[in-house]
């Protein structure tokens, strides 16, 4: 028989998966989101843990198929909370997950399509009354009662969180990619449709939408006293300040150049470079 500890874990450990439909960047085409299948691969790489893949939202042909590319990475059913395309998801979750006693959720940390404002892991964890984690890049131990993970910072930085359960954590794209879907499995994957409660968005009625367009480039704040000398800073070409140019050296001396700009930017400590 398995100790206490081990059996109330595998009892109590149930990972939620928020799964969205993600929109191909060139052609438009429905597909699975990148973040949440690569939450989704990291939810599969966990161990004595209850998967619970869920989406929330409408579904028809072309979302049927990105839903089935979830399925196609290993998950034989999905747990399906269909919501009209003007409903707010956030109550239909929050209900799944007080229901199903989840501990952990993870989803990624913007849709890919709809609104695509990344609150909804704020949103879910404030109805919740859970803390929230963004940033998410790898998790190291999963506990019954804790989670210890790698949070993605700027320029490649990392930074170790331990974090009490139940909580909500939000992946970034640092988080390592998700495996392909097979095709066999995504149609032989069973999607669960559950009865769930329609909360409209009163907030999306008062919305204008209207295509996207490219944002002009910010000009740099130019100070002078006279017409000329602005017309001047504004025609000059922006000089490169600071890095080096390194040609023709030798392995070694690439090495160092390399391990040098590491140690500047704070990737690696001095101390265990030593």
């Amino acid at each position: 028989m398995l100790p206490n500890t081990l059996a109330s874990r595998a009892a109590s450990s149930k990972v939620a998966a928020l799964l969205s439909i993600g929109q191909h960047p060139l052609t438009g085409r429905a597909r699975r989101a990148d973040q949440d299948a690569r939450a989704l691969e990291m939810a599969l790489n966990l161990a004595d843990i209850e998967l619970l893949p869920v989406h929330a939202g409408w579904v028809d042909e072309a979302s049927e198929a990105a839903l089935r590319g979830y399925i196609g990475m290993g998950v034989p059913e999905l747990h399906l909370l269909e919501q009209p395309v003007e409903a707010d998801v956030v109550p239909a979750l929050e209900v799944f997950v007080r229901q199903q006693q989840v501990s952990l959720v993870l989803c990624g940390g913007r849709a890919e399509a709809g609104e695509g404002s990344g609150l909804l892991p704020y949103q879910l964890a404030q109805r919740l009354g859970w803390p929230v984690i963004s940033g998410l890049a790898e998790i190291e131990h999963l506990r019954s009662d804790s989670v210890t993970l790698l949070q993605a910072l700027p320029r490649g930085q990392r930074r170790r969180l331990k974090v009490s359960l139940p909580a909500v954590l939000a992946l970034d794209s640092a988080a390592p990619a998700a495996r392909q879907s097979a095709f066999g499995p995504a149609r032989r994957g069973q999607l669960m449709q559950q009865s769930a409660d329609v909360k409209a968005d009163l907030d999306r009625n008062d919305w204008q939408f209207q295509p996207a367009r490219k944002r002009p480039k910010r000009l740099k704040i130019i100070k002078a006293t006279s017409a000329r000398d602005r017309f001047k800073a504004a025609a000059a070409k922006a000089e490169a300040s600071g890095g080096e140019v390194l040609q023709n050296l030798s392995a070694d001396k690439s090495a160092d150049a390399i391990l040098k700009m590491l140690l500047e930017e704070g990737v690696l400590n001095r101390d265990k470079s030593a």
